[in-house]
């Protein structure tokens, strides 16, 4: 049984970059693969809290990303596992939603996370699937025709933030261009417009592919055409995808040789969100954005 007075020595305060360090000793703990520099850039990008006990260590964060004055989302939530049932996760996310207001909040939550969600009023709006492997044959998937890939330019930031944005439901005009820092990109095009993307990055021991966003098309043809450019230049190395179950994708991804390893549900707070569906989200960026 956990010791109450651990609890009462738990205080909270600003989670900063020299936390980095202790963040990834929990997330390592709990079996998470994010590199130091996934912490960093997830610390750079959100304001974060931190649960430290009285020696000093932290034993807790959640951090949250501000997207414009309407939505929001909270990741990077873990609690370690000495300090588990103490009340600390709890603490950690009624703060954040304290200071977020009347924001729609989205996190993505398993097991005891997602029961405590569901106690602060998040309800379940779908289930993520995530694929990871390094043994793939992706195919060749035709695209309709006037519609080519092509690599992202410059000039594309604020129609792919458009695009982003319009296919989550969330203002990705500050997130989206710190991702394109770190990431590399392919557009989908039909006579110069703009009508998809998929981002490729480091993550982890691996890369990850997402977000993807296209228009839909029969069988997902267009965000089977993104992925599989990146899996074709990247054979052999550890990607991952997560992917919303209600599109389809994981048979296929399978298929591929990127099997389904876990599912986590995704909850919003306040919902729903704006999602236009004109734009749609095949893939994430990351369970922590949204």
């Amino acid at each position: 049984m956990p010791d109450s007075n651990q609890h009462e020595a738990i205080r909270y305060r600003a989670f900063t970059p020299d936390d980095i360090a202790a963040g990834h000793a929990l997330s390592s703990a709990v079996r998470w693969r994010h590199r130091p520099d996934d912490w960093r850039f997830a610390a750079q990008t959100s304001s974060g809290i931190a649960a430290v006990d009285a020696s000093g260590a932290v034993v807790g964060t959640a951090l949250a990303w501000k997207f414009g004055v309407e939505a929001a989302s909270i990741g990077m939530f873990i609690v370690s596992p000495e300090h588990q049932q103490l009340g600390i996760g709890r603490e950690l996310i009624e703060r954040h939603i304290r200071e977020l207001g009347a924001r729609t909040v989205v996190m993505h939550a398993i097991g005891s996370g997602l029961a405590l969600c569901e106690t602060l009023g998040f309800e379940k709006t779908g289930t993520i699937h995530q694929h990871q492997g390094a043994a793939f044959q992706p195919p060749l998937v035709s695209l309709p025709p006037g519609e080519r890939l092509r690599p992202i330019g410059a000039n594309d930031t604020p129609r792919l933030v458009d695009l982003a944005s319009r296919a989550s439901g969330l203002d990705r005009s500050a997130v989206l261009p710190q991702l394109l820092d770190v990431a590399s990109g392919i557009a989908l095009d039909r006579d110069g417009e703009l009508l998809g993307f998929a981002l490729f990055r480091r993550f982890g021991d691996g890369h990850v592919i997402g977000p993807v966003v296209a228009p839909d098309s029969p069988n997902e043809s267009r965000a089977k055409a993104l992925i599989s450019y990146w899996l074709a230049l990247h054979a052999g190395m550890f990607v991952r995808v997560d992917t919303p179950a209600r599109l389809g994708l994981s048979t296929w991804l399978e298929g591929l040789g990127l099997p389904h390893v876990d599912s986590i549900e995704r909850v919003v707070r306040n919902g729903p969100l704006p999602v236009d569906a004109t734009s749609i989200e095949y893939a994430i960026a990351s369970q922590a954005l949204g």
